[in-house]
């Protein structure tokens, strides 16, 4: 296939290129002055960009269950799911899957669930679909099962998170009620279950240290969830966790940016121009060079708005701001195939019509060398 005529997104610069890529081996073959005698893709009028990498996401959760106690099938919810991050071009995303000490949606069963449908829908997905799994550090239970995944290469990438209902937790973990909803039990059952696990708050930093060697050991990049001080950013940096999601300071922020580590923050923060619990301005950090990385979190179309509105704003200038959902993530998640158009690199490529800086669209998204999403049939020959 060709795609020629558009605003290419090559070594950090928008030019006028064209792109050879393969079909059958998924792979860019030439970028420059594209030839060949396959189907041809007009992109004039389009900016031709790599594929969302999308690291942290769980928006496929209303999938599952759009309403408290209303429950779709998995294998229904994952293709649903798949279809919206396409069409948002998302060509990589890692469904962050809660393994939680939690009942019900967040359940140990509902994640092993969950993997298993990724892993047999896999040929089906336009994306390319990986497990995050969002370990809740009190699910004590569960580390056996959890490292048994890790060991068989199954985790794409482990994240550490601590939803412990306190007073001296982060305010979204305040929310006993909601919690207790969707977890199906009554609030005082809730609240009985957190006690018993808060009894055994000692055996958790020994939990995390087995998880973190294990993780370490089979090349699963690691992140530690709402870190809430420097201190707790360098203990888990120390146990190889180099990816902070969602810093609630800015000294720690700061202070992982000072070691090199990528910092993620929320694509919707910076499209609704706040967090929206009152927490660090995603675009702030990144005007202060403390954000890397910026994630769909709980929305699919928020890292291709969030990188235009940054761009609209001048808070970065696109090509650097596209480096935010695509080139840095993947960094971040081991993936050396993509985020760039380069002959040799993974053929994910999208086109968007960004007539409209404020409402960009995605006219046609290719994943591993097919069309996976065609928003202008008459642009493909």
């Amino acid at each position: 296939m060709r795609i020629h005529g558009g605003q290419t997104l090559v070594d950090g610069k928008l030019v006028e290129a064209d792109i050879s890529l393969d079909e059958g081996d998924g792979v860019i073959t030439a970028v420059g002055r594209a030839e060949g005698n396959g189907r041809a893709f007009d992109a004039r009028g389009l900016h031709v960009l790599p594929g969302i990498v999308d690291i942290h996401g769980d928006a496929f959760e209303r999938q599952l269950m759009p309403r408290p106690g209303v429950s779709f099938p998995v294998d229904v919810a994952l293709m649903e799911s798949d279809r919206q991050c396409v069409a948002n071009g998302i060509t990589t995303v890692f469904h962050g899957v809660t393994c939680s000490w939690e009942p019900g949606l967040r359940s140990i069963d509902n994640a092993r669930t969950i993997l298993g449908a990724i892993e047999d829908l896999d040929p089906s997905f336009g994306a390319d679909t990986r497990f995050h799994l969002r370990y809740e550090t009190f699910n004590l239970d569960a580390e056996k099962e959890v490292t048994g995944w890790i060991g068989e290469g199954r985790v794409g990438m482990l994240g550490f998170n601590d939803h412990l209902p306190s007073e001296t937790a982060p305010p979204r973990t305040r929310k006993v009620g909601q919690m207790a909803e969707r977890a199906g039990l009554s609030r005082e059952d809730f609240l009985a279950m957190v006690e018993r696990l808060r009894a055994r708050a000692d055996e958790v930093p020994g939990s995390i240290a087995r998880l973190a060697a294990a993780a370490h050991a089979n090349g699963a990049p690691m992140l530690s969830h709402d870190d809430m001080s420097p201190e707790q950013r360098r203990w888990f940096r120390d146990l190889n966790c180099r990816v902070a999601e969602f810093p609630t300071t800015v000294e720690t922020a700061q202070d992982a940016t000072a070691a090199g580590d990528d910092i993620v923050m929320g694509a919707p923060n910076v499209v609704r121009g706040g967090s929206h619990i009152g927490w660090i301005g995603a675009a702030d950090m990144i005007a202060r060079g403390c954000c890397t990385i910026l994630a769909s979190d709980y929305y699919y179309p928020a890292p291709l708005l969030a990188a235009f509105r940054l761009a609209a704003d001048g808070v970065a200038p696109l090509e650097q701001a596209w480096s935010y959902v695509s080139a840095r993530p993947a960094k971040a998640a081991g993936l050396t195939d993509r985020g760039a158009l380069a002959a040799g690199k993974r053929a994910d490529v999208i086109a968007v019509d960004a007539s409209d800086a404020r409402r960009p669209k995605v006219v046609a998204a290719i994943a591993n060398g097919r069309v996976v999403h065609l928003g202008e049939a008459g642009r493909l020959q």
